[in-house]
């Protein structure tokens, strides 16, 4: 049944309504759709549009589609409806014959859908959230499990500093806390109803759409009917934030893939989130890391799918505007679903404690600190920092680390160098030199790590 017939003396032909028809991928939001119903019937009862009786009679079957849609017993297959709007109507209407027929009085499908949909990503956000807490306290575990451990720091892929594998942790914590913090942003910013605003010029009918928001648990009604049926901000919104998430994962993901690697071997992943090959019986391969990884551009590529849809549009409502909702739902169900798997990978990772230390002692990683016991020497740092690079010149020619030199060798560098500085050179000090606050000696990150715990043990327990 199209809810736009009435003009029309030909149907659609079948290519056309394969592409116009909606409800194999709308459907998804049968129980907003219903929500909204209810609360619209309440609306324009206390408008004149239904009796008390009426509404009630309405009201009732409005709420067994909802227990029948949320139980997942709705017929969605056998269905010819166009939308997910003319299917809920179509069942009310076998249900209450032509009473049915008044749910529509002062409503469009425009502003019908653009609140469906802001219940979904509402609900979705509150989803979201949780899933971002969960890895949040699997990394804040993990960094608790292996606070001792120390490995090698990278830029450009090459051996740097050393750091604390905590220190590791709370990097990526910072990046899933913004992230919460973003879809807190989003979740204010959207809090507001379109139902009400109609095709775009708003209703006739003397509704209170303070009171429609509130009863749908919006903060309040959008301001402007045109806007209101034709934003998609809070869509593109939840995309970005999707996108800048999945990015996140992939960094981490590609982080611990090369940790798990035969070449670094810093850690060692479980069973139940790697896999084995067909042909070779040795291997052990990171599946879910890497799936993790290339879904992050499945989900980039549902953000600038709808930015491109929405560049040219005039206002208000186009039809072009349906294209919002396939992108976002995977969007958002192959975030959640990474999200998840990440809490899985995280929470199964043992680390090499021993192997974690002797990378972080080569590549000459305590040059810096040699270069900083001289500037404490009096040495200006750029010149600290030729004799360094020298030091370890001599140091590739014979093989050894820094450490491995005799004292008169390094003396031959400068007169400045004494007994001491084998103690500047060790893994513990050059890690715990960094004392400053975000630094990765073991004050701070033991700080930071306690701060952390704190917090997720109050989000478990408020």
């Amino acid at each position: 049944m199209a809810l736009w017939g009435g003009r029309f003396q030909g149907g659609s032909s079948q290519m056309f309504r394969q592409v116009n028809d909606s409800l194999p991928f709308d459907q998804i939001l049968a129980s907003q759709d219903i929500r909204g119903s209810i609360i619209w019937s309440r609306a324009i009862a206390r408008a004149g549009v239904l009796s008390d009786e009426e509404q009630a009679r309405m009201e009732r079957a409005l709420k067994g589609l909802l227990v029948r849609a949320e139980a997942g017993e709705l017929d969605f297959a056998g269905s010819q409806e166009e939308d997910i709007h003319s299917f809920v109507e179509a069942a009310l209407i076998d249900e209450l014959g032509d009473l049915a027929r008044k749910l529509h009085t002062g409503r469009s499908r425009n502003d019908q859908v653009a609140t469906d949909f802001r219940l979904w990503v509402k609900e979705h956000c509150a989803q979201l959230q949780q899933d971002l807490r969960q890895l949040h306290r699997s990394l804040v575990k993990s960094a608790e499990r292996h606070q001792q451990v120390i490995l090698p720091g990278y830029t450009h892929l090459q051996r740097a500093q050393p750091l604390r594998y905590p220190h590791w942790c709370l990097a990526y914590v910072e990046m899933f806390k913004r992230d919460m913090g973003r879809l807190d942003d989003l979740m204010r910013r959207m809090d507001q109803c379109p139902l009400g605003s109609g095709a775009l010029a708003g209703t006739t009918y003397a509704i209170d759409r303070q009171e429609i928001a509130e009863q749908l648990g919006f903060a309040s009604p959008c301001l402007n009917s045109l806007d209101a049926v034709s934003d998609r901000d809070y869509v593109l919104e939840l995309l970005f934030c999707a996108s800048t998430s999945m990015m996140h994962l992939s960094r981490m993901a590609e982080d611990m893939i090369f940790f798990n690697s035969g070449e670094a071997g810093f850690l060692r992943l479980g069973d139940q989130v790697t896999s084995g090959s067909s042909l070779m019986p040795q291997k052990k391969n990171p599946d879910a890391l890497e799936l993790i990884r290339g879904k992050c551009g499945r989900v980039f590529g549902s953000l600038q799918g709808l930015l491109v849809t929405m560049k040219g549009l005039p206002l208000a409502y186009n039809k072009d505007m349906q294209e919002d909702k396939e992108g976002a739902f995977d969007a958002v169900n192959q975030w959640h679903i990474c999200l998840m798997i990440a809490c899985e990978v995280v929470d199964s990772v043992e680390l090499d404690a021993a192997r974690c230390a002797q990378a972080a002692q080569q590549g000459y990683a305590n040059a810096t600190e040699l270069a900083d016991y001289l500037v404490g020497k009096g040495v200006p740092f750029r010149t600290a920092h030729d004799i360094s690079g020298q030091v370890v010149l001599a140091a590739l020619a014979e093989g050894k680390a820094i450490e491995e030199l005799p004292l008169e060798q390094l003396r031959g560098f400068s007169d400045l160098i004494e007994e001491d500085v084998y103690q500047v050179l060790q893994l513990e000090y050059l890690v715990d030199k960094r004392n400053v606050l975000g630094g990765t000696g073991k004050a701070p990150v033991t700080a930071a790590l306690q701060q952390e715990l704190a917090s997720i043990d109050i989000k478990q327990n408020p």
